[in-house]
């Protein structure tokens, strides 16, 4: 167990490697991640379902069963090796140290205890705490993240609130006992726009507050377009395209990124445009295509000479200081394609 220094990044993924063994072969989740964030920073992990986005936040937390998956590379919280830890270090970790708000807080929370009961417990399990003062700890929690009376409340069942609430209440359980690290999987999915909007907000004034390092998991980049300081796009079990918010959404590069904002609705064009969806389907994690990953959904792969993206699997290599792109082509011609495609946007982002 090494001591982190005060220069050396919260929590730092180097190399990490996610593979399911299956009775049709190896599903290679997470095929080599690295990036490194700060505590009170915000990076987003976008990338369509089956991407490794989920994977990659259940490996930092230790919650892959070991016995049925093959997990390397190194995940450093705070100067601690995750990956090397025991279940029952991790087990310790968890809600202490790092916690997580899940997507389906419905079957999250458990249905036959209230949900004072629940915080209760998650705040007794790392504090040495009685009843009485945990339940005050609780109430406190639940007011912080908006629920309206909550001392009555919190003796409700989660059946008893709503979408939104709920939601609220997994918010309060991830930062009861302040850990250092949170990670947020898909935390709007199912949650109406403004209920949305309202969640993030939470989420990112109790990150402030309690300076905390958050992970937002995302298949949407217009739910992270404010909330995030960084932002890593995933493909494939890789990530294909990383930088700041401003360069990976205001001057993106990869082909994979540009199709992902092609397909979001923009107020800078009329209702009437039609969206450009990205073709095809994402591929089998079991035979990933030789070469580039994304070739075969790719429009611009016979624009690479000798047949590069059909045999060579591109690197993640640094476009500008901070901003690395997983792509043959060259820099000019993606950026080039990233004006023809999303001039409204790119031209936005060299305004702010």
């Amino acid at each position: 167990m090494t001591e982190a220094t005060d220069a050396a990044p919260y929590l730092s993924v180097r190399n990490l490697v996610v593979e399911f063994p299956t009775e049709d072969g190896i599903v290679r989740a997470v095929d080599g991640i690295n990036f490194d964030l700060n505590r009170g920073q915000t990076m987003a992990i976008v990338g369509e379902s089956g991407s490794g986005k989920s994977v990659t936040s259940q490996a930092i937390l230790g919650l892959i069963n070991r016995k049925a998956a093959s997990i390397s590379g190194e995940v450093l919280l705070d100067g601690v090796d995750l990956v090397a830890e025991s279940d029952d270090a991790l087990r310790a970790l968890r809600g202490r140290e790092m916690a997580m708000i899940f997507q389906d807080p419905l079957s999250s929370l458990h249905p036959f205890y209230k949900i004072g009961k629940q915080l209760v417990e998650a705040i007794r399990v790392h504090q040495d705490m009685s009843k009485a003062d945990a339940r005050k700890q609780a109430i406190e929690m639940l007011e912080k993240v908006g629920i309206p009376s909550a001392d009555r409340r919190i003796d409700d069942y989660p059946h008893q609130l709503s979408g939104g609430m709920r939601q609220r209440v997994m918010i309060g359980m991830a930062l009861v006992n302040s850990p250092n690290l949170l990670i947020a999987d898909e935390p709007t999915t199912a949650l109406d726009v403004t209920v949305q909007a309202q969640i993030l907000d939470l989420v990112k004034t109790l990150q402030q507050e309690f300076e905390t390092a958050l992970i937002v998991i995302t298949h949407d980049l217009g739910v992270v377009a404010e909330v995030a300081d960084d932002i890593a796009v995933m493909y494939g079990g890789r990530i294909v395209e990383k930088g700041t918010i401003d360069e990976v959404y205001y001057r993106p590069e990869m082909p994979y990124t540009l199709g992902l904002l092609a397909s979001m609705p923009r107020m800078d064009q009329p209702r009437t445009t039609r969206l450009d969806p990205i073709p095809g389907q994402p591929p089998s994690l079991i035979n990933l295509p030789a070469g580039c990953v994304f070739r075969p959904r790719c429009p611009y792969s016979d624009e690479v000479p000798d047949n590069g993206c059909l045999e060579v699997r591109p690197r993640l290599l640094p476009t500008t200081p901070g901003h690395d792109v997983r792509c043959h082509l060259p820099v000019e011609r993606r950026r080039e394609i990233a004006a023809e495609r999303l001039g409204a946007v790119t031209n936005a982002g060299e305004a702010r």
